[in-house]
């Protein structure tokens, strides 16, 4: 059998926490005249106190909550400069009032309690010290927490030489990015940066824009060659709670990001995947804007999408509700290979493959008329039952290295030999 299961398995961890923003007050630009009184009310509260009192209570705070956590000072302190708007009419603050006020409009939030599922992998931008025949990956992942909203999370990891795949222990640890926007004009671009000195896995990109506020989901990641520069680029749905939309997550370092909405028609849905590379000098992309069907997709403009050609539509009985992509083409010798996932009865989703024509990936060679991977008895229940899913796999040497999801709860590891996958596929 090609496919090659791993005994590995990452599962949902309640015990890594965050701090974020409390908010009976919500972002000053965003605060309505109770809020603000409710805001000025808890620190009317805390301005009552005397100075004993305030360094006693803000010791408390930091010796329930220092191991916890890094620079909780300065962490409480920047939130107390965001909720300066809502601090109206009151005298200047000490620092220690400062730093509790801030505590007061934090709170710990266990960003992965319920799930932590669909996956995409590329490789490490850092391959240093890696044996001969290995690969050093970087994996994400979408974590859920209370109220379903959905995060950004990230694991490291290796392929060894014969294909058996480890991942690194995540950090005790959690963080959340700084948050700048560049351009006064343009507020729904901005810039996530994190401490390059903490491991990957701390770093946890959260809902910053409000195209975003109850998610962001199932990132895309793809390594981009452009004239021998590589830049990570993920696709990935926003999610209002009431709407989406689909939005382009950057970087080439995993330290530093940048965050842009996309436009355009095809942009108005979810499960778009950018091809590794322009074809024929253009960006291509692989997109389903009418929920149902695959589209090719070209542009000049890496943030604009419209129109389409329909490559792919549901044929066999595992597909038949809908097909969607699962990541960005992987380029074979061969052609274009691009995972899928088809639904089929009781929603049940399933994990299948396409070949495309390199020269124009419009032109399907091959298809997968069973799924490679579908629900097992053994484990089909979780969050969302009867359900495997991936956003994206990654080539290594002579074979698919394949991370996916289960029931919406966890992931695990599945290993493909390129040439029996090709084989399995139908002309």
């Amino acid at each position: 059998m090609f496919f090659n299961r791993q005994a590995l398995h990452l599962r949902p961890d309640p015990a890594r926490v965050v701090v974020r923003p409390f908010k009976p007050a919500t972002e000053p630009r965003d605060l309505n005249p109770t809020d603000r009184t409710r805001a000025n009310h808890i620190v009317d509260r805390v301005m009552a106190l005397d100075a004993a009192s305030v360094a006693a209570l803000l010791s408390e705070v930091l010796e329930n909550f220092i191991g916890r956590h890094r620079n909780l000072l300065e962490t409480f302190e920047a939130r107390a400069d965001e909720m300066e708007a809502a601090f109206t009419g009151h005298t200047p603050f000490t620092q220690d009032q400062r730093r509790l006020i801030g505590a007061y409009f934090m709170h710990e939030y266990s960003f992965e309690a319920a799930a932590l599922f669909n996956p995409s992998i590329v490789a490490h931008p850092d391959q240093s010290g890696v044996a001969e025949g290995a690969r050093r990956f970087i994996l994400s992942l979408r974590a859920v927490g209370e109220g379903h909203v959905s995060s950004l999370t990230f694991r490291s990891g290796l392929v060894a030489a014969d294909g058996n795949v480890s991942v690194d222990p995540p950090a005790r640890l959690a963080s959340i990015p700084k948050v700048r926007t560049p351009s006064a004009e343009d507020l729904e671009r901005v810039e996530l940066n994190f401490n390059p000195a903490e491991d990957i896995s701390e770093r946890v990109i959260f809902p910053v824009l409000p195209s975003q506020s109850n998610g962001v989901e199932d990132a895309r990641f793809v390594e981009f060659d452009e004239r021998g520069t590589k830049t990570f680029y993920a696709t990935y749905t926003a999610y209002t709670g009431r709407s989406i939309r689909s939005e382009l997550i950057e970087t080439r370092d995993f330290a530093s990001f940048r965050m842009t909405p996309l436009r355009g028609d095809a942009a108005r849905n979810k499960g778009m995947a950018l091809f590794p590379r322009k074809i024929a000098g253009k960006y291509a992309m692989i997109a389903r804007q009418d929920n149902e069907n695959l589209y090719l997709i070209y542009s000049d403009d890496l943030y604009c999408w419209n129109g389409g050609e329909a490559i792919l539509k549901p044929r066999f009985p595992w597909e038949f509700v809908q097909i969607g992509n699962c990541g960005s083409p992987l380029e074979l010798d061969e052609g274009w290979l691009l995972l899928t996932h088809g639904v089929g009865p009781v929603r049940r989703y399933s994990i299948g493959a396409v070949l495309l024509d390199k020269a124009n990936p419009a032109k399907v060679l091959a298809r997968s008329h069973e799924p490679l991977v579908r629900p097992e008895p053994s484990d089909r229940e979780g969050y969302v039952p009867n359900v495997v899913y991936t956003c994206g796999a990654m080539r290594h040497k002579e074979r698919i290295i394949l991370p996916y999801a289960v029931s919406d709860t966890f992931c695990t590891f599945a290993t493909m030999k390129i040439a029996a996958l090709l084989e399995s596929l139908q002309r």
